[in-house]
């Protein structure tokens, strides 16, 4: 049966100059102009030198536009047969960096794969694989998902075959970050709410609590984050604070590009989670604003960009594409503001970080390849419902 026989409106006969996704790539790129330099600014008074993190942000820009162009041409409907075994693929990835002797230890965490000088980080590809099988799998069962076993059970099994590993590796962080995704998508796959999230999110909430009550540094750092106590060295409370002094120090103009020095003695992790407060230094109010400013617009063109989607898989994994460049965006801010307890989450395009720009690059080449091969909204003028299209 011809696909195109289910929808409404007739394919453009060009594409427009100006797309939701073109706007996504500008401000992904303004975001990489003023990393790039931050990042510089950021990393002074490491003993490996700034330019050597420089050096290899700009190597992981150029990798990160190869996966980009990769991404971008790959056949996602293709692929779909495929996602089961990238689900596994992931689930093992993590596991191996829990081995002692395979998986790489920093700062008491073992989260990356590889040698000390070359290493990912494997929860970034669990991400993309986590978003990919459940696109395909809550697709190809729209019909059960209000049923609680085959419709949202298994699901929720493949969640938690993601976030219980990232958990063993000590990264509350992005596990809370992988669970808040997988949740946000079955939500728009259909899920229940009463039945079947709000159950799912308590229960989430308490194997947090839990996790956090039974490691001291994890609660070192809540207990300082509520009880504002920030003046203890060597926890979350003395980034905070430092962090603060930062956006007091810049003020509304900043004191200029390189001119920032809490970075230099006082700010811990200022060239990845709390590059943040180095950009609230040396660009002030309106450096900082603007970059929430243009995370907001990518928000904003993907919402407009989803209405295109094809169909029920298409539209799950790129609303799980958006909500991974969206989200750990907003929990840095929140963190470095003091309005969330110190995570450990980097600034997608800012911070510095090979994996993570790897992971960007696959976000936005997913984006690439829906602008390719989108040709036709996927909303009925009529019904204005979602179709799974099953091309034969």
């Amino acid at each position: 049966m011809d696909s195109a026989s289910y929808f409404d409106s007739p394919i453009e006969a060009k594409p427009k100059a100006i797309t939701p996704v073109s706007v996504i790539i500008a401000c992904a790129l303004l975001l990489l102009a003023i990393g790039i330099p931050i990042v510089y600014s950021a990393s002074t008074a490491s003993k490996h030198g700034a330019a050597t993190f420089v050096t290899k942000q700009l190597i992981g820009v150029g990798f990160g536009v190869c996966v980009a162009f990769f991404v971008s041409r790959l056949d996602l409907e293709h692929l779909r047969k495929y996602a089961v075994p990238l689900l596994v693929v992931a689930v093992i990835l993590l596991l191996l960096t829990l081995v002692p002797g395979i998986g790489i230890r920093r700062n008491g965490s073992s989260r990356w794969l590889g040698v000390p000088s070359l290493a990912f980080q494997t929860s970034e590809f669990a991400k993309i694989a986590l978003i990919f099988c459940l696109a395909h799998y809550l697709a190809i069962k729209q019909n059960h998902i209000g049923k609680t076993l085959q419709g949202y059970g298994v699901p929720l099994l493949m969640i938690a075959a993601i976030t219980l590993p990232i958990s063993q590796q000590k990264d509350i962080g992005t596990a809370c970050l992988i669970f808040g995704v997988g949740i946000s998508i079955l939500f728009l796959a259909g899920a229940r709410i009463v039945k079947h999230l709000v159950p799912t999110f308590i229960a989430g909430i308490a194997a947090a609590a839990v996790l956090v009550a039974t490691s001291p540094n994890r609660l070192a750092r809540l207990t300082a984050w509520i009880n504002h106590e920030t003046t203890k060295s060597g926890d979350g409370g003395w980034q905070l604070e430092q962090a603060l002094s930062a956006f007091a120090v810049g003020g509304i103009h900043g004191t200029g590009l390189g001119q920032g020095r809490q970075q230099i003695t006082f700010l811990p992790e200022a060239h990845t989670d709390f590059i943040c407060a180095v950009i609230g230094e040396e660009l002030g109010l309106i450096g900082t604003i603007s970059v929430f400013a243009l995370f907001l617009i990518i928000f904003i063109a993907a919402l407009v960009h989803l209405r295109r989607a094809p169909n029920m898989f298409q539209y799950l994994l790129t609303a799980g594409t958006v909500l991974f460049l969206i989200m750990p965006a907003l929990v840095n801010f929140y963190v470095v503001t003091g309005m969330a307890p110190t995570k450990g989450m980097s600034l997608p395009l800012v911070s510095y970080g090979m994996s993570n720009l790897l992971l960007t690059g696959a976000l936005i080449g997913i984006l690439l390849n829906n602008q390719r091969n989108w040709p036709r909204p996927a909303f009925s003028k009529r019904e204005r419902i979602l179709r799974e299209v099953v091309q034969t």
